[in-house]
């Protein structure tokens, strides 16, 4: 379908693929641009595109400046990063497990993390800067779960999907649980469970940065093995590819950029279906485009849709996952109703 859609554009205004691919993601740097100006410029201080320029070369002490660097600049880059990791998640999860429904959030790798990082949150508050390592391994042990459920004779899509809502569900109550025998300590686990940018600072970016570079050259250098991985399994094996080994890897990616950006905003869903998806219809199934313009288009979604949590009801603040989700459910339907 997406190669179709592609296929279509090209037909349309006579060019190469190649070039329209290369249009595709210098539109999305311009809209990941955007979305990260906006951010800087609206809230409840409104400020002017050249008051920011003009901040940003010849930073101060009055309170313009400060709103701007202490505040929403930390914000608008963390909210980028996430917006990558949970796309190259998203697109490299639905690659391996051939399965144009799949997502760290849908299929329980995001609860998994979710999970492990409020045990660390409500039980062990003195070693929250051991989340996201935590986090990542309560990731892998869901995403182990899944495998072992959804195998026999083989894996396949829809078994993958109710496997890992299976999962989702279980964890969920997990969470629940410790919620409610902790509900002296679950401010911050509530705000978690819903994912959100608010009063996110600097040390989170220095979190979540190390684990997105890392996630962002990993991801990019496996495209040749997530292109082949989508032939299916008979096919990767003649080209000479260890089919299990290589989505066990590509699954610890996946992992790793999902976890990073749960541990910094908790259980931001639908990311990870959305952009990839749209990604894909405008630019095709080749991984080698498909991941950057994922990342690009992540950081403009993310970007844009906290900017509108933010205004919208100003001077109340929405947590960005329920203007994701607003987004994400009915995409997810779409998609329900298309493949299967």
């Amino acid at each position: 379908m997406a190669n179709k859609s592609l296929d279509g554009a090209v037909e349309r205004f006579g060019i190469s693929r190649t070039a329209w691919r290369v249009t595709i993601l210098i539109l999305f740097a311009f809209l990941a641009v955007l979305g990260a100006f906006l951010s800087l410029t609206k809230g409840s201080s409104v400020i002017t595109m050249s008051q920011i320029v003009e901040l940003l070369l010849n930073p101060g002490m009055d309170p313009q400046s400060q709103i701007i660097w202490n505040i929403r600049m930390p914000r608008t880059i963390v909210g980028a990063l996430v917006g990558i990791n949970l796309s190259l998640s998203g697109a490299i999860l639905q690659a391996i497990m051939r399965n144009p429904l799949a997502d760290p959030h849908i299929i329980g790798i995001s609860s998994g993390a979710g999970l492990a990082g409020v045990v660390i949150m409500i039980l062990f508050p003195a070693l929250e800067y051991l989340i996201t390592p935590v986090a990542f391994v309560g990731a892998m042990l869901a995403a182990i779960c899944i495998y072992i459920l959804a195998w026999k004779n083989g894996i396949k899509p829809v078994r993958i999907i109710l496997a890992g809502v299976a999962v989702s569900a279980f964890l969920s109550a997990g969470i629940s649980g410790l919620m409610i025998f902790y509900s002296d300590r679950v401010h911050g686990a509530l705000m978690w469970m819903v994912g959100g940018l608010a009063a996110r600072s600097w040390p989170h970016v220095s979190i979540i940065l190390p684990y997105a570079a890392i996630g962002l050259v990993l991801a990019l250098a496996s495209a040749s093995y997530l292109n082949i991985l989508q032939l299916g399994d008979e096919m990767a094996r003649g080209l000479g590819v260890n089919v299990e080994v290589t989505r066990i890897v590509m699954t610890a990616i996946a992992a790793l950029l999902a976890a990073s950006a749960v541990s910094v905003v908790g259980l931001l869903g639908f990311v990870g279906l959305v952009v990839p998806h749209a990604a894909r219809l405008l630019i095709g199934s080749d991984y080698r485009f498909l991941l950057p313009a994922a990342a690009l288009l992540g950081v403009a979604i993310v970007t844009l849709s906290d900017t509108f949590a933010r205004v919208i009801f100003a001077p109340i603040e929405l947590p960005v996952g329920i203007i994701m989700a607003f987004l994400g459910a009915p995409f997810f339907l779409f998609l329900l109703r298309r493949e299967i």
